[in-house]
């Protein structure tokens, strides 16, 4: 109402002096009276001091009266707990236990491979041979001798135990089976060696020699590479800060860039040993490889749980300031009003950070309103307006 009648009484005065104040501003300037003209000017000038101040204290009259006009705009949160995971992101590499180079384990020309690369082998199968060099005719004469040694010591014996014939000619003939026997199996063993079978299942990655090659054992005469792609692991050095909470069982988020996927898992296996070079242990994480695209030395992210909290206090980031002593705050709404509310500033306490969002660990709880969009833009005490109730 007071707004009202000052508006009033200002628009009436600068009415009322509108009229004369045009009239005598032609007859001064018609009079061409310098002195007259001037002495208008000063007059008016005075007049229009007067009603800049007489609208300075309109307009602050108008501020206090109307203050609603002024409140700073802001929406408020509901705190609420939450759980809570918070995951330590590394960078691992693709491994398999079961990727080695098959060697030959006798010299001899390559006689015949029976597998390709790529191809899916399994445990014990026959991948190539070696030319015996005429083994095989030798231990089919030992296995001859070894039956006739068999016949005669067996014949032995029966007289032997009838009392008939000497000790030393049972005791000769059992000493004769039983090396031609231990020939036997020897000339198997190493004709055993000319054959190459796969030690475990899996698929051949490459086939180093072509049918017809002479090889030999040692450095530099692998034959194949065999892999195991089912059974798959990442490897990932943790560093040894964190030594208390990465444990074996916690879960694992593998991402693989160049495949776009990612796979949920857990950790299997923590080393026992710090590398002194980098101050990390080794973390094992298995991965499944169901449709064989996963390769061993394949980069993978690995994000691995390092903390967990059922009941926790979650904000975002963005609403959290920092004060002069390094002392971080937010604003908490205390309802002073339908719609209004009182900005007081919290100091907080924070814990872990995941993702645009900060644990709180003291200075908030439960079911307060905390000041989200303009949070930056209210002082300790001042009244603001809420937008979002």
């Amino acid at each position: 109402m007071k707004k009202i009648i000052f508006l009033t009484t200002i628009t009436i005065l600068l009415y009322s002096c509108g009229g004369k104040k045009d009239q005598s501003v032609e007859n001064t300037i018609a009079s061409k009276d310098i002195k007259a003209i001037r002495e208008l000017k000063s007059s008016i000038s005075e007049k229009q001091k007067a009603l800049e101040i007489d609208m300075s204290k309109l307009d602050s009259v108008i501020a206090l009266l109307d203050n609603e006009e002024k409140l700073p705009l802001v929406t408020t949160i509901v705190v609420k707990e939450t759980p809570f995971n918070h995951f330590l992101e590394l960078q691992g590499n693709v491994k398999t236990k079961q990727n080695v180079l098959i060697y030959p384990e006798a010299a001899g020309t390559l006689q015949r491979v029976y597998v390709k690369e790529g191809q899916k082998v399994n445990k014990g199968q026959i991948l190539a041979t070696i030319d015996d060099g005429g083994m095989s005719s030798q231990l089919q004469q030992l296995k001859t001798q070894s039956e006739l040694a068999k016949t005669t010591f067996e014949r032995q014996k029966r007289l032997w135990e009838q009392k008939i014939g000497s000790e030393i000619q049972y005791l000769q003939a059992k000493t004769n089976y039983e090396s031609s026997e231990s020939a036997v199996k020897q000339a198997q063993s190493q004709l055993g060696k000319t054959t190459i079978r796969a030690p475990f299942s899996g698929v051949i990655d490459n086939v180093f020699k072509d049918q017809g090659t002479v090889v030999s054992p040692g450095p530099g005469s692998e034959v194949f590479r065999i892999v195991n792609l089912s059974n798959m692991y990442i490897e990932v050095e943790v560093p040894e800060s964190h030594i208390s909470n990465i444990k074996k069982g916690k879960e694992a988020i593998v991402f693989f860039p160049v495949l776009g996927d990612t796979t949920h898992t857990k950790i299997r296996q923590t080393g026992n040993f710090i590398n002194p070079s980098n101050r990390s242990f080794t973390v094992e994480i298995p991965v499944s490889n169901k449709n064989g695209n996963i390769k061993p030395n394949l980069t993978a992210k690995v994000n691995l749980n390092d903390y967990s909290k059922e009941n926790a206090i979650l904000i975002p980031q963005s609403i959290i300031s920092e004060n002069a002593e390094g002392n971080q705050y937010v604003y908490i709404a205390m309802p002073n009003g339908e719609n209004k509310a009182k900005a007081t500033k919290r100091i907080i306490n924070t814990g872990k950070t995941q993702e645009g969002l900060v644990e709180i660990v003291s200075g908030i709880a439960k079911g307060e309103h905390l000041i989200k969009e303009g949070a930056r833009n209210v002082n300790d005490g001042q009244n603001v307006q809420i937008l979002n109730n």
